[in-house]
């Protein structure tokens, strides 16, 4: 996409059955000056898109296990292929529980450790700022967002937690306190190639002022998660 404008970035929203958060996405998309393009779970047909959200949700209700049902999706055989391919794919919530289940990033998401539902404004670390999701933010930045998950725990064994961690594949992490007992404290990681991400905080919830969490300049005020999509956007125009 070199010498394109950021504008002329179509980037697909994907909707499962029970998905909730595709309009939020494809809003924040939006507002961070790309072009969302729908697409449906049981359509094959990416639509020609340069980047690829999986929002948030309980697809298929969660039944099974969460992202399990949908990772045999058609549009699911595409994403895995074009994610291979270099492809910018972010997973959000439920998003990132199907691309465990996709085997696109390792680990698997279980439930909380308080075995309870939790919604909150979360604070985290940036640790990771090279991947296509992250180029926009500083090292070591801190950020806010908002958290709602019930299957948010992320587990690995200790071999791919130290690969992750030595790779420098831990994106997010989080930070005052730890909301689901995630190991290691990691809220989001990424892929070798640093195309595709995954976390369990909601960036698409704090895109826009009077509707995110609290901010430096007041109460609702919080934009931290826009940054996701300003940099991938800015991570295809260089591509």
């Amino acid at each position: 996409m070199t010498g394109e404008t950021l504008a002329s970035a179509r980037i697909g929203v994907v909707t499962f059955p029970g998905t909730l958060d595709d309009r939020d996405a494809a809003r924040a998309v939006r507002l961070a000056g790309g072009e969302p393009v729908s697409l449906w779970h049981a359509d094959a047909d990416l639509r020609g898109v340069d980047a690829v959200v999986l929002p948030g949700g309980f697809s298929y209700g969660d039944y099974l296990r969460a992202g399990a049902i949908s990772r045999f999706a058609p549009a699911m055989d595409s994403v895995v292929d074009a994610a291979k391919g270099g492809m910018p794919v972010l997973g959000i919530c439920n998003g990132f529980q199907v691309l465990t289940e996709a085997h696109l990033l390792p680990g698997s998401m279980v439930k909380n450790d308080h075995l309870r539902f939790v919604c909150r404004e979360q604070v985290l670390t940036v640790e990771n700022t090279s991947t296509a999701w992250t180029n926009q933010y500083a090292p070591g930045q801190q950020i806010t967002i908002p958290l709602k998950n019930q299957d948010g725990q992320f587990v690995a064994d200790e071999r791919t937690l130290d690969e992750l961690e030595g790779d420098g594949r831990v994106v997010f992490r989080y930070t005052g306190w730890n909301p689901n007992g995630s190991r290691r404290d990691i809220a989001g990681i990424t892929n070798e190639r640093g195309n595709v991400v995954g976390l369990m905080p909601h960036p698409e919830h704090a895109v826009e002022q009077g509707f995110g969490p609290a901010g430096e300049t007041g109460p609702r005020a919080g934009t931290d998660g826009l940054t996701f999509f300003t940099s991938v956007l800015a991570s295809l125009v260089r591509a």
